[in-house]
């Protein structure tokens, strides 16, 4: 008969445990000195190994040939325990026998000496579901035990056990398996089973497991059917976590801003039996591992849910902000907390949407965040830089030129000189020759503004220890500010307005001036242009607030 993989591959010595060596290391050793307790609480999240480090400290104690604290699994003690044939090693599941009367039956058994082995041993199961009467009544006899009797308790809930109960035991926590360890495991298994699982699908079912080694050989498990070798794709369709890649769509649409295109995705699944409550519960864990994803890239790797791809999270990531996500996770939660209440459930769901897709309809605290970050996400990009225009023909090379050997006629003369040339301050052109009239020069076109101005670059070191911590980004980033000197005037070029808003004023100017004029030997005047901001948009307001807080 088939065999589950997470039955077979149970660990049976504590060197074969995984993830867990802060605590077999522990207790091999005491089990090789002899320093053994009556009691022992395991306590951790599913699959983390507490009832086989049980299974295997009931073998270890009773083992008649143990090696450095592991039972031999050879002599008639550790293979009668494996195959159930002695009765003084019981296991007990607390959840279905949490009665007093049993308790009771317990305790009055447990006086009595083991029949073929050394200790009697209780592993009780998910000790935290007895009730206050069996904690009672096994706290009797756990305060006096017999030589020969251990307990063994393991819960998942630690906060449910009395104290009474933790006082008397050796306290062990069981931490959840890293997903590097796991994915070992799962390659090990795969080659001892004949499975073609690739590196990629071991990844994805280890995070999948969230910690857990026997979620991660049940998955495995339900996807060595697969016909061919269990890859990612695989094990995707094998899982049913297509509804992943469409959470993954929305929210995609809710950052682009496609709100539309949202409430169409959630329509198409309500009406395919989606539940709103657990649409809304997967949103929040991808929004979760997003926000992780941003903050703690490198280490938060291992707390990430594992149900999408490094191509999916890493997309959706630069596509939305901290506060953004912050903003989402908080409507989210509040939403599928409310649901309950609710009358419909789907109205909520869309209206949670519709305030995902636009923030200026959030107006809290964490909607205003939000916004702000979008509005330096999009400060932080470079300003597109415009062509300068070209320069202005001169009226004067518009004129037709005389023919060779002409003279121009003396009104035509007179009537130039009426006209003051836009060049007055300039000494007049050298006469032509008769016979080969040159045209005159048009007038010098304005220097454009570029980055490429050598001056300002060379002024920017200076300028650091005189300018506010605050203004100093505003000045120095290229893409918020050219300088372009022109004679004896500094003109500092804002990309946009809100730059401007921060540069132009009084003190800045002056400081900027002062340290121009000192390096060039000569008064320079500096002045600020930037473009006129669009109506109604946020740098407007923030120019406006500026304004009015100068005026103030």
């Amino acid at each position: 008969m088939y065999q589950a993989l997470y039955r077979k591959y149970r660990p049976k010595t504590f060197e074969e445990v995984v993830g867990q060596d802060h605590i077999t290391q522990t207790l091999r050793r005491q089990v090789a000195d002899g320093t053994l307790s009556h009691a022992y609480l395991f306590t951790g999240t599913r699959g983390t190994g507490k009832t086989s480090c049980a299974k295997i400290l009931a073998k270890a104690v009773n083992c008649r040939h143990p090696h450095d604290g592991d039972p031999c699994n050879k002599c008639d003690a550790c293979v009668g325990l494996d195959n159930g044939a002695i009765l003084d090693v019981v296991e007990l599941d607390a959840a279905s026998n949490n009665g007093v009367d049993y308790i009771r039956a317990l305790r009055e058994e447990a006086v009595y000496t083991p029949g073929s082995v050394k200790k009697r041993v209780y592993i009780i199961d998910e000790v935290h579901m007895l009730s206050a009467s069996s904690f009672n009544a096994l706290l009797k006899i756990m305060e006096e035990p017999p030589e020969h009797l251990m307990f063994i308790l393991a819960t998942t809930e630690l906060h449910k056990v009395p104290a009474t109960i933790k006082s008397r035991c050796q306290q062990f926590a069981f931490k959840r398996i890293l997903s590097g360890d796991i994915e070992g495991r799962l390659t090990w298994v795969a080659q001892q089973e004949k499975i073609d699982l690739t590196p990629g699908a071991a990844a994805l079912l280890a995070r999948l497991a969230e910690g857990g080694m026997r979620d991660a050989l049940s998955l495995l498990d339900q996807c060595r059917a697969n016909a061919g070798p269990v890859d990612e794709e695989a094990v995707i369709r094998a899982l049913g976590m297509m509804g992943n890649v469409e959470t993954a769509k929305l929210l995609s649409a809710l950052a682009a801003g496609d709100t539309a295109a949202a409430l169409a995705t959630l329509d198409r699944l309500y009406r395919a039996g989606k539940d709103i409550k657990t649409l809304l519960g997967e949103m929040s864990a991808l929004c979760r591992d997003l926000l992780i994803r941003k903050t703690a890239p490198q280490a938060g790797a291992s707390l990430l849910t594992g149900g999408y791809d490094d191509v999916t999270l890493r997309g959706l990531s630069e596509q939305l902000t901290a506060p953004r996500l912050i903003q989402m996770l908080t409507i989210l939660q509040g939403t599928a907390a409310d649901l309950g209440r609710s009358a419909n459930p789907r109205t909520d769901a869309e209206l949670c949407l519709i305030r995902l897709g636009d923030e200026s309809l959030d107006g809290s605290e964490l909607g205003l965040s939000a916004r702000v970050a979008r509005l330096e996400t999009m400060m932080s990009y470079p300003a597109p830089v415009p062509a300068p225009k070209p320069a202005p023909v001169a009226a004067a090379s518009e004129a037709p030129v005389p023919a060779k050997g002409t003279v121009p006629p003396p009104a035509r003369v007179e009537e130039v000189d009426d006209v003051p040339p836009p060049w007055e301050t300039e000494p007049p052109p050298p006469a032509v020759e008769p016979e080969a009239p040159a045209p005159v020069a048009p007038a010098p076109a304005p220097v454009p503004v570029s980055a490429d101005d050598s001056f300002w670059p060379a002024l920017l070191p200076g300028l650091k220890p005189i300018l506010s911590p605050a203004v100093w980004p505003f000045v120095s980033n290229p893409a918020m500010t050219v300088g372009v000197l022109s004679g004896d005037t500094l003109t500092l070029e804002a990309k946009v307005s809100v730059t401007k808003a921060m540069i132009d004023k009084p003190e800045v100017l002056e400081a900027i001036a002062r340290a121009a004029s000192a390096r060039l030997g000569r008064e320079v005047a500096v002045n600020v242009s930037a473009p006129a901001p669009k109506a109604g948009s946020m740098e407007d307001l923030f120019a406006i607030g500026q304004s009015l807080n100068d005026e103030q």
